[in-house]
Formats: C-alpha cells, structure tokens, sequence
C-alpha cells in the first residue's frame, strides 16, 4: 500500500515539475553556444545557416522573418509550437527525434545541464 501512495504522490508531481522554471549558468551556456555559433547569432537578428536565436525564448517557431525554414518547421508551426524553456530543453536534446525533417544537423545536446545552461545564455541575451 506504501508503493502505491508513494506512486501516486510522484504523478501527482508531475505537472507541477513539467512547469517549473529550467535553471542554468548563463557563463557555462556562452560555452556551450559555441558549438551553435558557426549557424546562429544570438546578438543580432541576423540570419546565417540558421536563424538568427535573439529572444528565441517564448517566440513561435518557425517566425524569423527571411529564414527559409524547413517543411518540418512550418508545420509545427502552423500547430502552435513556441519556443518555451521546457520545448527548447527537449528540442536541443536531439532535434531530429523532435522534429523529423529538420533542416537542423546538430545532433543534440546529451547533457541536461548544457541544454539547462544554454536556455539561460539565450534569456541572458535577450533584448
């Protein structure tokens, strides 16, 4: 009985943990940007091989304008993706399992932390 109260206890966490704020270092995410910085600014909306990222936070994906953006893209798009903390951590994880037909190669960010570490560099950038 002890298991099952303990069970239901953690999903009843579980919302309240899907919405909670993503900590990180924003000096560690400056280093960890640069293995995003050969395809993205972040200091100016200017585009590269990738959109420009500046307030990529709470931004609608797929909304740079001038960016070609992939057929992938757009649909999420069209179905309301936003950029929140919460989607950016899953989408850097592995963005071709998060968005298959991506035009995006980056393979992903393994590490919690680096993805946690990153978000907050691109919050401490916006303008």
């Amino acid at each position: 009985m002890k298991k099952i109260a303990f069970a239901a206890m953690l999903l009843a966490a579980l919302p309240l943990a899907a919405h909670a704020e993503i900590q990180g270092d924003p000096e560690k995410g400056k280093k960890v940007f640069n293995k995003c910085k050969a395809c993205h600014f972040v200091d100016r909306e200017k585009n590269k091989v990738g959109p420009h990222l500046v307030n990529i936070v709470g931004r609608k994906s797929a909304s740079v304008e001038g960016f070609r953006y992939s057929k992938a893209a757009l649909k999420m798009s069209e179905e309301g993706l936003v950029w929140t903390e919460e989607k950016l951590f899953e989408y850097l994880e592995n963005p071709r399992k998060f968005m298959p037909g991506t035009k995006m190669a980056f393979a992903g960010l393994k590490k919690p932390e680096d993805r946690a570490n990153l978000i907050a560099y691109l919050k401490s950038m916006a303008k």
